[in-house]
C-alpha cells in the first residue's frame, strides 16, 4: 500500500530525531541537559539556643624526666647558708677635708662660699681624745701627766694677712683676718677669710683664761651654713651640732681656731723649755669631731712677708695616723708676742692653703 505525500513528510523529521539521538549515544557526545525547572522554596526561621560548650580538658602534666639507670643520680646540693646580716656601715668621718674649704671651680662661683680661714682634712678621731696636753722635751720622755705648764697670753691684737692656696688644681687669693681679744678672764677669738664676690667664711672660739690656758667654751664655723662645738671639761664632753657623736675631752683641749694661741701662750711663758725637736700633742676639735695634733718645735727663721721681714719660731703640724692627714707649719714671733704670723697647711701632693701677715695692730693698753 502506498504512503501519501503527506504522511511523508511528517515521518521525516522523527526519523532525523532518531538517527541524532543514536549518534550522540554512539560518538559518546554530552548529552544536552534540559534548563531546570525553577522551584518555589519556603524559609522557616527559628531560633535556636546552643548548649554552653564544655570545659576546655584540664592539661596533661609531662610525664616526668628520669635518668638513665646507669648514672646514680646526684646528691642533693646543701642547702646554702643564709647571709650573714651586713655590719653596720661606719659612720662618715665627720671632719672635713679642710678647716678653710677649697673655694669651687671657677664655673660654680656663684653658688661658692670662701675658704675657712684654717684647712681641715680628713681625720679620724682617735680614741685618747681625753688625754691633756703632754709635751716631750728633745730626746727625753715624756713630762709627768699634771706637769706645770706656765703661760703668757699675748695682749690683745688684730692681725690681717694675705692668704693664698691651691684647691684640684684651682688657685685662689684672699684677704683673712685675726681679732684677738681677752679681759684676764675671758677670751674671744675670730678669724674670716673675705674673697671677691663669694662673701665671707669665719670661725668664731670663745672661753675661759685658766692658769693653763685658753679653756674654750664654743666655737663655731660659719659660711654657707653653721656648725659649733661645745665644751663642757667638766663633764669631759665636746658634743656637736651636725648631731654627730660626742667626744671624750679633758683639760687642755683646744678648738681649730684657739690651738694656735694656746702654742702662743706655752711658748712665749718659757721659750727655753721648748727647744728644736720637743714634741707638743693636744686634743683639737673642728665644729665637727675631735683628733690629736702633734707640734714640733723647729728653729727660728727669718720671714719675708707682706708686713716686712720677721724673725720667727717654726712648729711644724705632724700627720697623724690617717692616710690623708695633713701636714703644715706655724711661725711665731717673739717681737708680737708669739702670736702667729704664718700659717701654712698642705694636703695630699698639691693641695695648700698659706695665710701670711700683712698688717700687725695691737690694742690700745
Amino acid at each position: 500500500m502506498g504512503r501519501s505525500p503527506k504522511a511523508s513528510k511528517v515521518l521525516i523529521p522523527v526519523t532525523a530525531a532518531v538517527l541524532a539521538a543514536h549518534a550522540i549515544v554512539l560518538l559518546g557526545l554530552p548529552a544536552l541537559e534540559q534548563p531546570p525547572q525553577p522551584t518555589t522554596v519556603v524559609m522557616d526561621t527559628r531560633l535556636v539556643e546552643l548548649p554552653a560548650p564544655p570545659p576546655p580538658p584540664a592539661p596533661v602534666p609531662p610525664p616526668p624526666r628520669t635518668r638513665p639507670a646507669s648514672r646514680p643520680p646526684a646528691p642533693a646540693a646543701a642547702p646554702e647558708p643564709a647571709p650573714a646580716p651586713a655590719a653596720p656601715e661606719p659612720e662618715s668621718n665627720p671632719t672635713q677635708a679642710v678647716d678653710t674649704p677649697a673655694p669651687p671651680a671657677p664655673e660654680s662661683t656663684a653658688a661658692a662660699e670662701p675658704p675657712a680661714p684654717a684647712p681641715e682634712i680628713a681625720e679620724a678621731s682617735e680614741a685618747d681624745t681625753a688625754r691633756p696636753i703632754q709635751v716631750t722635751p728633745a730626746g727625753a720622755a715624756p713630762l709627768p701627766p699634771g706637769t706645770a705648764l706656765p703661760v703668757t697670753l699675748p695682749n690683745s691684737a688684730t692681725l690681717e694677712f694675705d692668704a693664698s692656696g691651691q684647691v684640684k688644681g684651682f688657685h685662689y687669693s684672699a684677704g683673712a683676718r685675726l681679732q684677738w681679744q681677752h679681759d684676764g678672764q675671758y677670751y674671744s677669738a675670730r678669724q674670716s677669710v673675705s674673697m671677691f664676690l663669694l662673701g665671707e667664711r669665719a670661725q668664731t672660739s670663745e672661753g675661759l683664761i685658766t692658769p693653763h690656758g685658753l679653756q674654750p667654751l664654743n666655737f663655731s664655723d660659719q659660711g654657707r651654713k653653721t656648725q659649733s662645738a661645745n665644751f663642757d671639761v667638766a663633764g669631759g664632753k665636746a658634743s656637736y651640732s651636725g648631731g654627730t657623736a660626742e667626744a671624750a675631752i679633758s683639760d687642755g683641749v683646744q678648738d681649730r681656731l684657739s690651738v694656735f694661741l694656746q702654742l702662743s701662750a706655752l711658748i712665749a711663758a718659757a721659750p727655753d723649755k721648748y727647744p728644736p725637736g720637743t714634741l707638743i700633742d693636744l686634743t683639737t676639735s673642728s665644729a665637727r669631731a675631735a683628733t690629736r695634733w702633734q707640734f714640733r718645735v723647729g728653729a727660728a727663721e727669718a720671714l719675708s712677708l707682706p708686713f716686712g721681714s720677721v724673725m720667727a719660731l717654726r712648729l711644724d703640724k705632724l700627720p697623724g695616723k690617717s692616710s690623708g692627714d695633713q701636714r703644715g707649719s706655724v711661725w711665731l714671733a717673739p717681737a708680737m708676742q708669739y702670736l702667729p704670723v704664718r700659717i701654712k697647711l698642705t694636703q695630699g701632693q698639691d693641695d695648700f692653703v698659706d695665710l701670711q701677715l700683712k698688717k700687725y695692730t695691737p690694742a690700745p693698753q
